[in-house]
């Protein structure tokens, strides 16, 4: 069982990270420190460049644009990200789908250790409106994920109406990470993994 559970995380299609000339990698390193840190906006391609050592006109070369820059950042924190919960659900082994559930909540307190800006998705989904920037389909595309993998897996529990329960679970998931963030809530993590435990004791199955 638990081998099963654990590739439905491992076997998802994830963008392949792109090669990258060494002043590519510096440039989205610095970027994505900088859009995590500073914010999207606030940030300008000066400052960017400075931070990368590279001028300008490398930026420009390497990724055409700061929008298509802001995208390839989100793109690499989505691949950290599942990285990251490979991670978990190794060192953590879970044994049901409810437990793979729940280690997807329990990683939430790590992930966000030492960060004051919760997540970098919802950050940059209010900083760009835009719904035709090319980053858009990277932060909802990071969303839908999140959503499926709670239905595969409540399906795999046998548990009745597993899209209702994918739609709680996403909730409670993501209001933990706004919580985190705007209410400077630290405890969020946790008690939203308490909610997502008592909601799927409680769940009734098929």
């Amino acid at each position: 069982m638990l081998d099963q559970q654990v590739r439905l995380i491992v076997d998802r299609e994830v963008r392949a990270a792109p090669r990258l000339t060494p002043a590519g990698e510096r440039i989205l390193a610095a970027a994505s420190t900088l859009f995590y840190e500073q914010g999207i906006r606030t940030v300008g391609v000066d400052a960017i460049a400075a931070a990368a050592d590279v001028t300008k006109k490398t930026l420009y070369d390497r990724f055409g644009s700061k929008d298509r820059l802001i995208a390839a950042y989100l793109e690499q924190r989505d691949r950290t990200w599942h990285l990251f919960l490979d991670e978990q659900l190794a060192a953590r082994k879970p044994a049901t789908p409810e437990a793979v559930i729940l280690v997807l909540f329990a990683a939430l307190t790590d992930w966000l250790a030492g960060s004051r800006n919760g997540c970098g998705f919802i950050n940059a989904s209010v900083e760009l409106a835009a719904p035709d920037h090319p980053a858009m389909p990277v932060i909802v595309g990071q969303k839908r994920w999140m959503r499926s993998e709670f239905e595969a897996q409540a399906q795999a529990a046998g548990l009745a109406d597993a899209g209702e329960l994918a739609d709680r679970l996403l909730l409670l998931h993501e209001g933990a990470l706004v919580s985190y963030r705007v209410a400077a809530m630290t405890s969020a993590p946790e008690v939203a993994a308490r909610a997502a435990a008592d909601l799927l004791a409680g769940w009734p199955r098929v």
